[in-house]
């Protein structure tokens, strides 16, 4: 007969002792110590001319009162907030106590890990802590740990990881990081090249000089100028010296936990691509690449929002990392391809050359873009469903789309195929996706 009893006040101390709670960084509530600055911020922007007027009849002993006690309530805020702040890793979870006066506690099955990042802002790299950003299967939004001290969150990455992998809480801490083998380096004169070779960041420069001066010419606000051209500065700020710090020093490098990725000039990143979590693969060629033979890789994972694999590289070193992260499958050339037939040209004139479509026996392959190519492949196992989809105009011209989607919530689409094949193509195409799931080995970390 199963006795079920509630702990006594004996039995509680041995279960404290169990769970051994700790605290984050030192550092941590300067962190949060801007949470006042950013009310009395809004409040200004709200009404920067009453807020001017307000600070010029203010005497200055005031004015400066006012910004102590902005300055100590903010500092109480974060200090009351790290205090608050808990974690512990048991033999089954990582547990995340925060509020601080909506308490939140986050139960983190290590089992579900699928990553464990590690970021290090500027700021945080001069204090010497780092973030720790955790990708658990089935959630979208990453919980963190912020900060710790760099040494601690290498340490607790690797024990989460090595628990992840079925490791005994003891062999855990003494396993260590995995070791990493070196697949690609991105050289920092290749990437500059290879983003002033990109269209994007001179379309948008070229637009935030143009129309904010017709803007000028038309109406002499200098508001509606700023308005207008500072978004559009920035947006050629991001797509163009942004990505640059951000990808500079790509490293790929391949470790039983996944492919590993380390980047950024300012501040730090080191990711982990998870094993068998890689939806679909994007091979992206933008027109003034292909005199190079590079492109760029891009990835859907699954409950991840880890995006690009690789920056910039020669199609072959690309296509061999590629062979890391989706065994034994072979990229398909582009003579490949099969383009879709003449009169698809009346339903997408020019662009429905670039379209092709290529099935072999471990991937789906579609592309499309005519200046700039993307080639997508989706392994069969990850296909979830499988659409035929047939306009008006499309059906009296005897072509239609095949849309794959997968366990990403992303599709991609075969585009003007012939209505027949596209009929076969489902059908075959839904068998193949069985098939591939019962023969898919289950997704394990650490399997070698």
């Amino acid at each position: 007969m199963n006795e079920v009893r509630e702990a006594t006040d004996e039995d509680r101390p041995a279960v404290a002792e169990a769970v051994h709670e700790r605290r984050l960084h030192p550092v941590t509530p300067l962190r949060r110590a801007w949470a006042p600055f950013a009310v009395v911020v809004g409040w200004a922007v709200h009404d920067p001319s009453g807020t001017q007027q307000r600070v010029n009849e203010l005497p200055v002993v005031q004015l400066f009162a006012g910004l102590a006690v902005v300055l100590v309530c903010g500092s109480v805020y974060g200090v009351l907030s790290w205090w608050f702040t808990h974690f512990a890793v048991t033999d089954t979870e990582l547990r995340i106590r925060t509020g601080l006066f909506f308490r939140r506690t986050a139960h983190i099955r290590l089992d579900r890990l699928q990553a464990v990042d590690v970021t290090r802002p500027l700021l945080a790299r001069v204090a010497g802590v780092a973030k720790l950003k955790l990708d658990v299967v089935g959630t979208e939004d990453k919980d963190e740990l912020a900060y710790l001290g760099e040494k601690e969150a290498t340490a607790l990455r690797a024990e989460l990881l090595a628990r992840a992998a079925g490791f005994a809480p003891e062999e855990a801490r003494e396993v260590g990081e995995a070791p990493v083998r070196g697949l690609l380096h991105v050289q920092p004169r290749m990437l500059a090249i290879s983003l002033l070779l990109t269209g994007a960041p001179w379309v948008m420069l070229i637009a935030a000089i143009v129309v904010p001066s017709f803007l000028w010419y038309a109406t002499h606000n200098l508001w509606t100028v700023l308005a207008t051209g500072l978004p559009m500065l920035g947006g050629a700020f991001a797509s163009g010296v942004g990505r640059f710090i951000g990808e500079y020093d790509w490293t790929v490098g391949e470790s039983p936990d996944g492919l590993r990725i380390d980047h950024g000039l300012l501040d730090k990143e080191h990711e982990t691509v998870p094993p068998g979590r890689v939806q679909t693969v994007h091979i992206v060629q933008p027109l003034l690449w292909r005199r190079f033979g590079w492109v760029r890789v891009e990835l859907d994972v699954a409950g991840s929002d880890n995006s690009v694999l690789v920056p910039v590289a020669p199609r072959e070193l690309a296509e061999s990392v590629i062979g890391r992260i989706l065994p034994g499958v072979r990229v398909p050339e582009p003579d490949e391809l099969s383009r879709p037939p003449a009169r698809a040209a009346w339903c997408l004139p020019l662009w429905w050359k670039g379209y092709g479509l290529a099935v072999t026996d471990k991937v789906f392959a579609a592309r499309h873009g005519l200046l700039k190519r993307r080639l997508s492949l989706v392994p069969h196992a990850k296909v979830q469903s499988v659409r035929l989809s047939q306009g008006p105009w499309e059906r009296y011209k005897g072509v239609a789309d095949v849309r794959v989607d997968t366990g990403a919530g992303k599709t991609v689409s075969a585009r003007l195929r012939p209505a027949a094949e596209a009929t076969e193509l489902l059908h075959a195409q839904a068998d193949r996706s069985r098939t591939g799931r019962r023969e898919a080995t289950p997704d394990r970390w650490m399997a070698s």
